[in-house]
């Protein structure tokens, strides 16, 4: 090792050494000075790196420095906007996004079909480090390196419109700092803008009876607001206070300060990813992370009124211990006065198999035209397929339940096939439904087993805790007053 490099390295370590054993030796019982130190270790850390690496730059000429960073830009295929507007194609960004919001009905898709739907959610390729550097400094105003402690141009993880950078704060914090593909907003800005052709092409895939303008309209504003980090800051950051402290649900807080329209800055959690869990987790670390997956989607339904639309596996980090970290707040539903309460009335007789209230309710809620002529207790057995896991106290999720009820739901020349023609999607049911099947999806991979409908009872009808977790929630919610149940609860239901 040459002199300078054993320099650099003994400046480094010596600072390490140092916090290192002032750390152990003040904060061993005291978690929240632990954490401040261990932030001040990082600090002086990062601090003596990046003064050891400045030294060994002025030492060896910045020639070479520029030409590894030249050589890192050649790894990246998009180094301009107009790189990312090929890379989409007229018109991919929208049916991209579209493909990914549609993603729920995968499963129950004959295989061409389901072939060309996955090729649309495939991710953009990372953009160059110089590029996302680009748009750090255009929206907060300064370069990254100025902004940061540290910065690692090597993107962490890219997804469909930006891409993550682990980095450390001034004051110490690790953070993923999301930035957007620069000109994305004006490409998918002008395709959304061009709903005709939208309507034209979600109809030659939707069922003929389906409100395809609603259908559109919906997705269309729901995707403008993904383009909008600061409307994903507001929407994560109102989740991170609502779930404060919560005994099983974590959101990661965001850094305003480092937060613009196109670069987004949060807590940075450690955690696996979704195939990684499924792979390695045990059977208890997955059950356990199913639960707090569906205890946090009818938590944010029926208590919060606003919840999360993309149930993207990628949007989960877990812990070893299944132990669950949301992420991505980017596709938020919130619900305007009287949406859910147009819908809840319909799950009442439907868990009571009471096929002249069902089809009353879904009259009344939209989805059917009082003139349909249908008999009802065809029209209960089409829509009570996906409710199976509710009709039992026990219930296991399985990937063939899942796609089973899907294909039935989607077989046009099936034995529902007058129903399917007759039903109609209320707008604000999209996000929704996207919600409940790819929230089944996740459980069927799982292989969740447990009493489904009694954890449901207790966020539709504030039912006592039915399992550990849900006391746990219960003795948080006493404490801290959050996730408050209905002000009037909907009524009982039948047939139990």
């Amino acid at each position: 090792m040459s002199r300078p490099r054993r320099t650099a390295a003994w400046l480094a370590s010596a600072a390490t050494t140092l916090v290192t054993a002032a750390a152990v030796a003040a904060v061993r019982h005291d978690p929240a000075r632990r954490a401040r130190v261990t932030r001040s270790a990082r600090i002086l850390r990062l601090t003596a790196r990046r003064g050891a690496h400045l030294a060994l730059v002025r030492l060896r000429g910045a020639g070479r420095d520029e030409a590894r960073r030249a050589a890192l830009e050649e790894h990246f295929a998009i180094r301009t906007a107009d790189d990312v507007a090929r890379e989409l194609g007229h018109m991919k960004g929208v049916v991209m996004k579209a493909g990914q919001m549609l993603s729920f009905i995968l499963d129950g898709l004959p295989p061409e079909a389901r072939r060309s739907l996955e090729s649309l959610q495939a991710d953009v390729t990372p953009m160059a480090p110089s590029l996302a550097e680009r748009v750090v400094t255009e929206e907060l105003g300064a370069p990254p390196e100025e902004l940061f402690l540290d910065w690692d141009p090597v993107p962490a993880a890219a997804a469909s419109i930006g891409q993550v950078h682990r980095a450390v704060t001034r004051d110490g914090r690790r953070v993923a700092v999301k930035v957007q593909y620069p000109g994305l907003d004006e490409t998918i800005g002008s395709d959304l803008d061009n709903a005709e052709l939208l309507y034209r092409l979600v109809s030659g895939i939707a069922l003929r009876s389906l409100d395809v303008k609603g259908l559109v309209d919906e997705l269309r504003h729901r995707m403008a607001d993904e383009l909008d980090y600061r409307l994903e800051a507001a929407c994560q950051a109102e989740f991170a206070e609502r779930y404060r402290d919560h005994p099983f649900v974590a959101v990661p807080d965001v850094v305003p300060e480092l937060s613009a329209r196109r670069v987004l800055t949060t807590e940075w959690v450690d955690g696996w990813g979704w195939e990684t869990f499924c792979t390695r987790a045990d059977p208890a670390a997955r059950q356990k992370a199913a639960e707090i997956i569906f205890r946090f989607t009818q938590g944010a339904i029926y208590r919060v009124g606003v919840f999360n639309g993309d149930p993207h596996p990628g949007n989960y980090l877990f812990g070893r211990d299944g132990s669950v970290t949301f992420v991505d707040f980017g596709l938020v539903k919130r619900w305007a006065p009287g949406e859910l309460e147009s819908l809840t009335p319909l799950i009442d007789p439907l868990f009571a198999h009471d096929a002249a209230a069902v089809v009353a309710e879904m009259e009344r809620a939209g989805f059917l035209r009082p003139d349909h002529g249908l008999d009802p207790e065809r029209v209960l057995a089409y829509v009570s397929a996906p409710y199976e896991p509710y009709f039992t106290d026990t219930f296991a999720f399985t990937e063939d339940f899942t796609a089973g009820a899907l294909r039935r739901l989607l077989d046009l020349d099936g034995p529902h096939a007058e129903v399917m023609h007759a039903l109609t999607m209320p707008p604000s049911f999209v996000i929704l439904d996207r919600v409940i099947w790819g929230m089944s999806a996740l459980l069927g991979r799982l292989g969740a087993c447990n009493r489904w409908r009694a954890i449901l009872d207790e966020y539709r009808l504030d039912a006592p805790p039915a399992t550990p977790l849900g006391e746990a929630e219960l003795a948080w919610r006493r404490r801290t007053g959050r996730l408050r149940p209905p002000a009037v609860p909907p009524p009982a239901p039948a047939g139990r």
